[in-house]
């Protein structure tokens, strides 16, 4: 008998990470690391660690895991792959190698789940040009995977959160949605757009970082768990200014916005938990529908990147907004 994996997951994908309303408290009370080549650490919630070890390179660092968001295990581990590579590129970096992370029950799942789930990110880290070279597993019932990846950059060419200013243009570089399609499907609702869920979630960030350092990015940052809104906040936080969102201009996955107002069996918990923690520091203006509130807090898995670009530049994406002065980390969503 084969046992759909997000039946063994008590959230899916990143809607499984511990809020953001409790991680910023809890890292606040941690020593920060007084380290001249340190380049970007935990202080400004960033994607990446940035480490110099010469001056013409660095290395990024980067890892990440989270339970089952999909039943069919290739899928699941080039999911988790493509997530965990992101990080590297959300910095402007290049990932050279990784470590596979593993928490597995084979005596439950058979060896043959956990072989699929390796071949799948084997295949997304190929792709990506990427040394798999070695990992670590551990036995338990709720499946885990995801990457631990080390990246290079040089110094003077990372790409932080914190660099964005006032009259930039916000740009996201995939549609949002993927942790209603996979609550949707778990929670066994009809018409949930799978298909076009794992295709968005599985498309590499390479091309986007390259064209946001082409286009002279001042901030990048890529959006998950945290949803759209969350993770901007973070980059309007760490750059001293506010944002401004237009609700109708932020792309979604084909169905979803159906989806999100048809039914609410489909909305995460870790959208739920997002947009409660909004509520410190996003306001709605009255015409907003609610399914456009909550795709904007949508707990994605694997999502694309957000761009802050100067004024006149463009990338390949959709500009939903712009940053503004203002309270450092306010959003407008209109």
């Amino acid at each position: 008998m084969v046992v759909p994996l997000t039946s063994l997951s008590h959230g899916a994908g990143c809607g499984c990470k511990l809020p953001a309303a409790t991680i910023g408290p809890l890292l606040a009370n941690v020593p920060m690391v007084s380290d001249r080549n340190v380049l970007v650490g935990f202080d400004t919630a960033d994607d990446a660690g940035v480490y110099r070890v010469r001056d013409d390179l660095a290395i990024v660092q980067t890892v990440d895991f989270f339970t089952p968001i999909v039943d069919d295990p290739f899928d699941f581990g080039r999911i988790a792959a493509t997530n965990a590579l992101s990080d590297v590129y959300a910095m402007g970096g290049t990932p050279v190698s990784a470590l596979n992370l593993v928490a597995f029950s084979i005596a439950e799942l058979g060896a043959s789940v956990l072989t699929d789930i390796l071949r799948g990110a084997a295949a997304v880290a190929s792709s990506a040009e990427v040394a798999i070279v070695g990992g670590h597993s551990i036995e338990d019932a709720e499946p885990k995977f995801g990457m631990a990846v080390t990246g290079v950059i040089h110094p003077d060419e990372v790409l932080r959160n914190g660099g964005g200013r006032a009259g930039d243009v916000l740009v996201l570089t995939k549609p949002l949605g993927a942790g209603a399609v996979s609550t949707a499907v778990k929670r066994g609702l009809p018409d949930a757009p799978l298909a076009e869920a794992v295709e968005v979630m599985t498309t590499l960030n390479r091309s986007a970082s390259l064209a946001a350092l082409a286009a002279g990015a001042h901030a990048l940052t890529d959006v998950t768990g945290f949803g759209l809104l969350g993770h901007l906040h973070e980059l309007a936080l760490a750059s001293g200014v506010a944002a401004v969102v237009q609700a109708d201009a932020v792309p979604a996955i084909e169905g979803v916005l159906e989806l999100l107002s048809g039914d609410e069996n489909a909305i995460a918990g870790g959208t739920r938990r997002n947009r409660a923690h909004a509520e410190q520091f996003a306001s709605f203006v009255d015409g907003v529908g609610e399914a456009r509130r909550w795709l904007v807090c949508d707990a994605m898995t694997s999502g694309g990147l957000l761009a802050a670009l100067p004024p006149g530049a463009s990338m390949p994406g959709c500009e939903i907004g712009e940053l503004v002065d203002g309270p450092p980390g306010a959003i407008s969503v209109r």
